[in-house]
């Protein structure tokens, strides 16, 4: 909806409705920039009014306060409490963590110092009053801002231009106090008969703290909350809870059980209307950002406003600069409330990985951010997994049946489409044989057909000649040559209906111009419109299928794989069976998740029956479709303890591209979350991919034990020597990582120019 109710001169009357910290250090900056602006401040509750108790605020948050206001800065450091530990308690042990750098102070007491700081600057604050309707605000006002909260008003009433997206979680939890501080960051969880709670706690002044219970809707359900009032509640906290308390009782404040709801809109302004804090965003409190986010919107908002020549252009440019920050705290946001939800996975962890764990869970405090915090507690962790000293996680070895790698690094099976008739040549033999060289435990060939007609493209690489094989064994022989101690496996797949398409730089999933060749699938459903619509396999067809991969798996023993693993993710013949999506089979093939998996286990079955005992299998898989109606985390675990049943080494966990309509939620290593919760549940070994960039996030992951192995794609090619390089940055020269004897003298980094200049030393008086 268009809307042309923007002045294209500075913004003089400003209303904000909502007087809460955001709202308030918005009006307040807005007026210190400009003290002829006229402005409006609506809140309806009373000034000492408040809902929680204490705010937390990291150091680059206030720097940014300091820097726009220092009259708010100096108040609020007057009142701060300080402190670095984190304490992780876990069935009667306590692990700490320090250095972590806390500041928070009471919201009350925020409040008061934003109300006399307002009025100071001669901002009008209206308490007890209900704000106008926002058009009528927009009508009389230059400017509106929305810092009405999670339930905004505002925000509802233009839902059609903001498009909100809220999306409601798996647990209960309740805002409460004690009176006394906690000398860190306490996090204690409590197994009852009813399940598992726990307790978030930390000081907002010197006799006091915020204390947070939360627990799974069926644990609080179980153990009569819901009949409980709120004296009950408080009460029944309190006893679950006396340990951390030290027998002290707790107190509320109008503090009700509620379930947290993530808050995302499209849009943030609508003409001369725009959102500020919850009503915009919201992200989990375990990482302690309500407050954080509302102030860092009203510094951004405040600055476009002055640096922008018109409100228009200014609040464009709010939106462009909040956005990416907000969307990238709520992913860690949304890692660490999922790690909350599902903790109950997590309590039969040894007691320092269970407390890395849950350092760890956003995914923004990682190994290496551990250790410089607190390197004898990282080191301790180390200790407990099995690290030699001196030995970073990723280069510790990892045993599949009668294979052990060397290290925990996985060159990711890429598709290189550069073959001739299914053979691989030169080009395969450099690629791979580089990042064979790069040290990396694993090293993966692309997707290898089973048949020509089990191509994606006219480019892909096969195993169903004996040409082909005698190409492959040459690149076998140079990996177990020149490069000892890097396993090298093959990825065997049939593409099924997202076959006989363009090379990926011509035209992705696009079919070919001409020469295309007949498609087949689980059911006769294109892959999406304009795609060749597949066959229906028949049972004669299955047979058919079946052989020609454990034909491709012969050859692939004589050719001298270490490891074969089976393509069963991304869309192909086998996950074209196991999603509901694809497979709307009537027959033995199709219905139940179960029948869904019969076709994919006999391919397993079949080639597990031809390749050598002593060497290991794997089976990749998507364990989401992303798409409604198609298959989730809870089938993918049901999925790899099928294959587990039957034999597979590990589960290659990767996600989606199995229908065109599916919506990723991408982020930092967004895949890993399916692969800890198959790890956990299936009691299987699995490779976590996707989105793992950097040697810091692998050495996270598999001291958390959220994966066993980490398979990285794009990473090796930007640096075919990703692996070496790693270990070189890390000072790490053991038993995991060897440098070719050609390489040796490059194995440290090469000198730079100096870019440092002496330091001054003296300041004299002029």
């Amino acid at each position: 909806m268009a809307d042309t109710r923007m002045p294209t001169s500075p913004a003089r009357r400003i209303a904000i409705i909502g007087g809460g910290p955001g709202g308030l250090y918005a009006a307040a900056l807005l007026k210190r920039l400009d003290p002829n602006r006229e402005i409006t401040v609506w809140e309806r509750n009373a000034p000492d009014d408040t809902f929680g108790f204490g705010v937390v605020l990291s150091d680059e948050t206030l720097g940014g306060i300091e820097h726009a206001d220092r009259a708010v800065f100096e108040s609020m450091q007057r009142d701060f409490v300080r402190w670095d530990d984190i304490d992780i308690v876990h069935r009667d042990t306590r692990q700490t963590s320090g250095g972590h750098g806390f500041a928070a102070l009471g919201r009350k007491r925020l409040l008061e110092i934003l109300h006399e700081r307002c009025r100071d600057l001669g901002v009008e604050l209206r308490f007890r009053a209900e704000a106008p309707h926002p058009d009528r605000l927009r009508e009389a006002y230059d400017l509106v801002v929305a810092a009405d909260g999670v339930n905004s008003s505002t925000r509802e009433a233009y839902a059609e231009v903001f498009r909100p997206h809220v999306t409601t979680h798996r647990c209960r939890y309740i805002w409460l106090a004690a009176d006394f501080a906690f000398t860190s960051f306490r996090f204690e969880i409590a197994e009852t008969e009813h399940g598992v709670m726990q307790l978030h706690g930390y000081p907002y002044a010197a006799d006091a703290s915020t204390v947070i219970v939360e627990m799974r809707e069926e644990v609080w359900q179980a153990a009569g909350f819901a009949e409980l009032d709120e004296e009950g509640s408080v009460e029944r906290c309190a006893k679950i809870f006396a340990d951390a308390l030290g027998g002290r009782p707790l107190r509320s404040n109008k503090s009700a059980w509620t379930t947290f709801r993530t808050v995302v809109n499209e849009h943030w302004s609508h003409g001369n209307l725009v959102l500020l804090g919850d009503a915009a965003h919201t992200a989990h409190f375990s990482i302690g950002s309500g407050t954080k986010l509302a102030v860092e919107d009203a510094l951004a908002l405040a600055a476009c406003l002055e640096e922008q020549p018109s409100p228009a252009e200014a609040l464009a440019a709010y939106e462009q600069e909040r956005k990416p920050v907000v969307a990238s705290t709520q992913r860690a946001a949304r890692a660490s409330l999922e790690w909350f939800e599902d903790i109950a996975r997590c309590l039969d962890r040894p007691p320092r990985q269970f407390a890395f764990s849950l350092l760890t869970r956003s995914r923004r405090v990682t190994h290496d951010n551990l250790r410089l915090r607190d390197a004898g507690f990282t080191e301790a962790v180390e200790h407990e997994f099995g690290c030699p000293p001196g030995t970073p996680p990723m280069f510790t070895p990892f045993r599949l049946r009668g294979l052990t790698l060397r290290n925990r690094v996985v060159v990711s099976p890429m598709d290189m489409y550069s073959a001739e008739e299914g053979v691989p040549g030169d080009f395969h033999l450099v690629h791979l044989g580089s990042r064979a060289l790069g040290g990396a435990g694993l090293l993966m060939t692309e997707m290898v057909c089973v048949s020509a007609e089990g191509r994606i493209t006219p480019g892909c690489t096969g195993l169903y000649t004996g040409r082909q094989a005698e190409a492959w064994r040459r690149i076998t022989e140079f990996v177990h040559t020149r490069a000892p101690g890097t396993a090298i496996g093959v990825q065997l797949g049939h593409s099924g209906r997202k076959g006989s398409t363009r090379l990926m730089w011509e035209g992705m999933d696009e079919p070919l111009p001409d020469g295309n060749w007949p498609l087949v699938a689980a059911s006769p459903i294109p892959y999406k419109p304009g795609s060749q619509t597949p066959r229906q396999l028949s049972r004669a067809q299955l047979t058919d299928i079946r052989e020609q991969f454990t034909s491709a798996a012969w050859r692939a023993a004589r050719a001298g794989f270490d490891l074969l693993e089976l393509h069963c993710a991304h869309g192909y013949l086998l996950s074209g069976f196991l999603s509901p999506l694809t497979n709307q089979r009537t027959d033995a093939y199709g219905g139940s998740l179960a029948k869904r998996l019969r076709f994919p286990l006999e391919v397993f079955d079949a080639v597990r029956a031809v390749w050598p005992e002593e060497r290991p299998m794997t089976v990749r898989i998507s364990a989401t479709d992303w798409a409604e109606g198609g298959t989730t985390a809870e089938d993918a675990v049901e999925i790899a303890r099928a294959f587990a049943g039957r034999g597979a080494d590990a589960i290659d966990v990767s996600t989606g591209q199995v229908v065109a309509e599916e919506r990723p939620e991408f982020g930092r290593s967004y895949q890993t979350p399916f692969a800890d919760r198959i790890r956990h549940e299936a009691g299987i070994p699995v490779i976590a991919v996707g989105a793992i960039s950097s040697w810091d996030d692998v050495n996270s992951l598999i001291l958390a034990g959220r994966t066993d192995l980490c398979a990285l794609a794009r990473p090796h090619l930007y640096d075919p020597n990703w692996t070496l390089h790693a270990a070189a940055e890390q000072d790490y020269d053991g038993p995991a990582v060897s440098w070719p004897s050609p390489y040796r003298a490059g194995s440290r980094r090469p000198q730079t120019g100096r870019t440092d200049a002496p330091k001054p030393r003296l300041t004299l008086g002029t």
